[in-house]
């Protein structure tokens, strides 16, 4: 299943010895539609197995308990499947050592409504932010299994800014031709020219004229099945028939049907392309 960008209910726990604490919190929460209580706690051996076993998005802790105290709570997680934690404690000096854990917040008992407020916006803040976190995981995972490009280059290539590869995207141009519109699927194309804004398309034994630049083509095409050779140039690898040396460093591109194109000494690492 695609994980969702936008976190829908937050499943939560409430850890706390005192009773009071515990209705008083629940109550409060109850008017949250995105919170759902899915277990109460009142010691810190309780809270670690109900976590383990409800795996909720989200626990309110507290810091001082009988036995084993919030922050050993904590550490008794795998932290693969940490929840967001808001600490809420009566003592103000746990604050440097929660945030130390990664808490969203830490609220001081007694609780105001302000705070409250606060701190639910930081957990919806922090649990969209996750989710969009896990979509784009899901995403680079899935493009990679499509592209069978690895994970990394994918990574490398989002933290850069360039576009990702997108399994669904167009494989045709519309190409404007007088007062009609010619689709032009990407696999018939033979190979493209530019001269300034206009490109000439060759494809199926047709040329077709589109406005626009090669690098703004070149970015839409599929760069698996295409090459640029010159700076004025693309061609389709599976088109390519001969290599033929020129002088300089340049080669000359045989394609299906005979047509000759040239290979320019600045793109001459797309050799290997037609050398596999």
């Amino acid at each position: 299943m695609e994980p969702s960008a936008e976190p829908s209910v937050l499943r939560t726990v409430i850890v706390d010895d005192e009773p009071l604490a515990r209705r008083g919190l629940r109550l409060r929460l109850a008017g949250e539609s995105d919170i759902e209580i899915v277990g109460e706690c009142s010691n810190g051996d309780e809270a670690v197995r109900v976590i383990a076993a409800e795996r909720p998005d989200l626990v309110f802790l507290d810091v001082q308990m009988p036995g084993t105290d919030g922050f050993g709570v904590l550490r008794r997680l795998p932290l693969s499947s940490l929840p967001m934690v808001v600490f809420v404690t009566a003592y103000d000096h746990y604050a440097i050592s929660a945030f130390e854990t990664n808490a969203v917040d830490y609220l001081l008992k007694p609780v105001e409504e302000a705070r409250l407020r606060q701190a639910l916006f930081r957990i919806r803040e922090t649990a969209r932010a996750r989710a969009a976190a896990r979509q784009r995981d899901h995403l680079l995972n899935l493009l990679g299994t499509v592209t069978g490009q690895p994970e990394l280059t994918l990574e490398q290539a989002l933290a850069d800014g360039a576009a990702l590869p997108d399994p669904r995207r167009p494989v045709r141009l519309a190409i404007r031709d007088g007062g009609r519109t010619v689709l032009v699927e990407e696999s018939d194309i033979d190979w493209i020219d530019a001269a300034g804004d206009y490109m000439c398309i060759h494809a199926g034994g047709a040329t077709h004229i589109l406005r626009g630049t090669l690098r703004e083509l070149e970015a839409k095409l599929d760069g698996n099945r295409f090459a640029r050779i010159h700076r004025s140039t693309i061609v389709n690898v599976d088109r390519v028939r001969e290599l033929r040396p020129h002088i300089n460093g340049e080669y000359f591109l045989t394609l299906d049907g005979g047509h000759e194109v040239k290979l320019s000494r600045s793109y001459r690492e797309q050799l290997k392309r037609f050398r596999t």
